[in-house]
């Protein structure tokens, strides 16, 4: 191959990554919800997507952050984000825990494959 060929080549390839690059990058967005759990914000022991059930056993806590880091801790769930009818995955379980039960403004791009928020910051709301 000639130089000149080897050059455009690498030219292209060059130019397709950086395509692929931008293409791929996610945008940052701002999501506003509560901080749960996916046990009982995905229905797992919860008809009506909150914490109301397991609340009333009282064996658990008796608020939304108990009930969120007892199912994360005891029954394999993870902290997520609800967002009225949708549940966001969250990248940053610390971050989560110490705003469990809260409404909470979190920005972060969100990965449509894997439906996770990578957390840039999360802040209570009134």
């Amino acid at each position: 191959m000639t130089r000149r060929k080897l050059g455009f080549v690498m030219m292209v390839l060059v130019l397709a990554v950086a395509v692929s690059f931008i293409a791929g990058a996610e945008k940052e967005q701002v999501f506003k919800g509560e901080i749960g759990d996916s046990q009982c914000a995905l229905n797992v022991h919860s008809l009506s997507r909150s914490h109301e059930e397991m609340l009333q056993k009282k064996s658990i806590g008796t608020t939304s952050a108990d009930c969120a880091r007892y199912c994360v801790k005891n029954l394999g769930g993870v902290f997520v984000l609800q967002v009225k009818d949708k549940v966001y995955k969250l990248d940053n379980q610390e971050l989560a825990n110490k705003n469990a039960g809260l409404k909470v403004k979190v920005t972060g791009a969100l990965d449509p494959a894997t439906n996770t928020i990578a957390v840039q910051s999360m802040e209570p709301i009134q």
